[in-house]
């Protein structure tokens, strides 16, 4: 077993601590100015065996031990530095105090460095804000205060795989006859003659293939797959193999969904490409799917951290999260609604409203407007007729 993470970096010219600088890409020194370069390892990222990996059979040097502090609130688990004991859950803003327990699990193969700096994320945040427009006036007020904002590595496996799929189904193919068929005219309903399209089914069977590299699943639970969804794309093809010198400055979480439930979830997304390459395969105009049948060979796994930017936001006892990707600066956003400013948006639209109304009476290009038997009565010049279903 290795020893817990120590990702502390004494400066080299005044000891004070080094941290990942997202704008330079190294580390630097927040009281002296000096820059560290991180030795970058060129070095393909390791696969690592998924089914030793299920059976506990890796070595050693792919487990790591780290001290982390699960959230009792949102569940997340949070690696703290060594002289931090009590802090802010970044997810949900509740209070944690770091515990001593040791974590065991499979050490991360690679990351993606931040490339988006903490003032290029609270600008974006300010800009999301400042779009919201029924958004509390207290949510504007705490991004422009400069809050600061948690820079946080997050987990997430990747897996390649390998597959072989058979499949049995229908192709449907359109062909046309000629048919009459009523139709309704301004003189009544009348028979016509129209073309008129049918579906010629097929029975099919066949077999597909495609090899999945890096499909990408989120291994927190504190992190919903909604938002991180709507946090990607990524751009997994900058990844870098793991090396401590990037979490310096930084928070790293700990994965909550295993390696079993992970490939489980990896393989919902490869399901769902199989389907399509079937239906591709069986062509036509149509497809019906009946049963897929996939075999998955030479299953590899790696552990990941992907950055990201988070700030929490309590209104009246409710936690709303602003989740910024580290690399993109793409941005998802979860707020409140100001009740008064709705209501005030609603009276404002009825109020324009009847002054437009009123506008149009004494100008006399509205003389009246009579609801009645479910007509709309208006002047001739205005009238329009609502058809009936």
């Amino acid at each position: 077993m290795t020893e817990a993470l120590d990702t502390q970096f004494p400066c080299a010219q005044c000891g004070a601590d080094l941290r990942f600088n997202a704008g330079s890409g190294h580390l630097v020194c927040d009281y002296c100015g000096h820059e560290n370069i991180i030795d970058i390892d060129h070095q393909p990222i390791q696969e690592l065996d998924f089914r030793k990996g299920l059976e506990d059979q890796l070595s050693s040097e792919q487990i790591e031990i780290t001290q982390v502090t699960k959230c009792t609130t949102c569940g997340a688990e949070v690696q703290f530095e060594r002289d931090i004991h009590a802090d802010n859950c970044p997810f949900c803003d509740s209070v944690l105090v770091t515990d001593t327990g040791d974590h065991r699990h499979f050490k991360p193969k690679g990351l993606l460095p931040f490339a988006v700096t903490q003032k290029d994320a609270q600008a974006a945040l300010e800009r999301w804000l400042g779009s919201r427009w029924f958004a509390p006036s207290g949510l504007k007020r705490y991004a422009r205060s400069g809050q600061e904002m948690n820079g946080l590595y997050t987990p997430y496996w990747t897996f390649d795989a390998d597959t072989a799929s058979t499949y049995t189904g229908q192709r449907g193919d359109v062909y046309y006859v000629d048919r009459y068929v009523t139709v309704m005219t301004d003189r009544g309903p009348r028979r016509q003659l129209q073309r008129v399209p049918q579906i010629r089914w097929t029975p099919v069977r066949g077999r597909v293939r495609r090899f999945f590299d890096d499909v990408l699943v989120i291994a927190s639970k504190a992190l919903p797959k909604r938002v991180a969804d709507a946090l990607e794309p990524w751009d997994l093809h900058a990844m870098v193999p793991y090396t401590e010198s990037y979490l310096a400055g930084f928070r790293a979480e700990g994965y909550t969904i295993d390696l079993r439930d992970g490939f489980a979830a990896a393989r919902g997304e490869m399901d769902l490409q199989i389907r399509r390459d079937v239906r591709f395969d069986i062509g036509g105009d149509q497809q019906r799917v009946q049963h897929v049948e996939t075999e998955f060979g030479d299953v590899t796994f790696k552990h990941v951290l992907l950055p990201l930017w988070i700030a929490a936001y309590r209104y009246r006892k409710k936690t709303y999260r602003f989740v910024i990707n580290g690399r993109s600066g793409r941005v998802f956003g979860e707020r409140p609604y100001s009740a008064w400013k709705i209501i005030l948006a609603v009276l404002f639209g009825a109020l324009l409203m009847a002054l437009v109304m009123g506008a149009l009476y004494t100008s006399g290009a509205l003389d009246t407007v009579v609801i009645g038997n479910g007509r709309l009565v208006m002047p001739d010049d205005l009238y329009f007729r609502v058809p009936s279903y």
